[in-house]
């Protein structure tokens, strides 16, 4: 086991880029270079940031990657709901993901404070 696959925020961050990636697959071609590649990017960043901020030194470092990784999630919330408004994520999945997303974004938020806590 790598030490970031510890942390329950990569775990579902991981389990959230998966079932993007898997969603994002029936997207019309035409949207491949844009919508499903912006979506796929900023899923994809998440559980990334998580694993580069736990490689790095000291907990201040690992906060500013958590700060990435969450500012990645809300970007994604944006694309993901664009799709959906566009007809391209049906609803029920589009529920599906965005209580993947909340629960990574708590789970984040709540890593970054007990790092923030540590540190002083």
């Amino acid at each position: 086991m790598q030490p970031y696959e510890r942390f329950l925020a990569w775990q579902v961050s991981h389990e959230l880029a998966l079932r993007v990636y898997e969603m994002t697959e029936c997207w019309p071609k035409s949207e491949r270079y844009e919508l499903t590649a912006q979506a796929r990017r900023s899923a994809f960043s998440v559980p990334c940031n998580v694993v580069e901020g736990s490689a790095r030194r000291g907990r201040k470092e690992f906060r500013r990657f958590l700060d990435i990784s969450l500012g990645s999630l809300a970007e994604l919330g944006y694309t993901l709901r664009f799709a959906r408004d566009r007809g391209l994520l049906r609803d029920d999945w589009w529920k599906e993901v965005e209580a993947l997303r909340n629960r990574a974004g708590q789970l984040l938020w709540r890593l970054s404070q007990t790092l923030r806590e540590e540190t002083g």
